[in-house]
């Protein structure tokens, strides 16, 4: 597999396949919504469009980074969110970096939106579908994020079916800048189990695709079928 990465703003045209990476906090945050029960995620491009589509739809759960807010449910934090019952919601997510890289690449045959916590299920449907080309999208400062190039490395060898030590890569983002602002209070919405949560490798067996409904851009969960015999080594 052919294996691009490559931050928001080093986008100079619309790949066939991305993957966009955000391990701390913005797709750790939406698996974990999908764990809780939400039926989709609205991926909004901006606080206003994000507050806009929550006065249109009052039963949506909106979400941001930051502290809480008025016009807000709930906080890009999968601590906080992990306590919620989300079943059969709509979850509306502005975040500063996961959703706009997101949004970065809406035109592609194929978004998948990953952190460490759907590695293998991201993986997963690179290969069932063999995806030959693909571009990571490190959403983290300015593509340099050490946790989302961790994620996005340990990804692009799990789908060429490459042996990876996960460990390596977990301590690559457990050593990040991210990491460090997120356990030292330098950020704002934060729960103490953050960067925890967002190294719990596998915590979910899905994967998560992207797709244009309605003019908008929508998140839902895919489960890849198991290969025979069990993972690839």
């Amino acid at each position: 597999m052919d294996a691009r990465f490559l931050g928001i703003a080093e986008l100079a045209e619309t790949p066939s396949v991305a993957v966009v990476v955000d391990v701390m906090r913005a797709f750790t945050v939406a698996a974990w919504a999908f764990g809780r029960g939400a039926e989709k995620i609205v991926l909004a491009g901006s606080l206003d469009e994000a507050l806009a589509l929550k006065d249109r739809h009052p039963d949506w759960v909106a979400l941001k980074d930051g502290p809480p807010a008025p016009g807000f449910d709930a906080v890009n934090s999968p601590g906080r969110l992990r306590s919620l019952d989300l079943g059969g919601r709509t979850v509306v997510q502005k975040t500063t970096a996961g959703t706009v890289g997101a949004l970065a690449v809406r035109d592609a045959s194929l978004v998948l939106c990953a952190g460490f916590v759907g590695a293998e299920a991201t993986a997963r449907v690179l290969r069932e579908r063999g995806c030959e080309r693909v571009t990571f999208v490190v959403t983290g400062e300015d593509g340099r994020a050490e946790e989302d190039l961790a994620c996005a490395q340990y990804i692009a060898h799990r789908a060429g079916g490459v042996p990876a030590d996960a460990v390596a890569y977990l301590r690559r983002a457990a050593e990040s800048r991210a990491a460090f602002e997120l356990t030292t209070g330098v950020r704002e919405g934060v729960h103490p189990d953050d960067v925890e949560l967002c190294l719990e490798l596998d915590r979910f067996p899905f994967a998560m695709v992207a797709t244009e409904e309605d003019s908008l851009m929508v998140l839902r969960p895919h489960t890849p079928v198991p290969p025979a015999g069990g993972a690839a080594d």
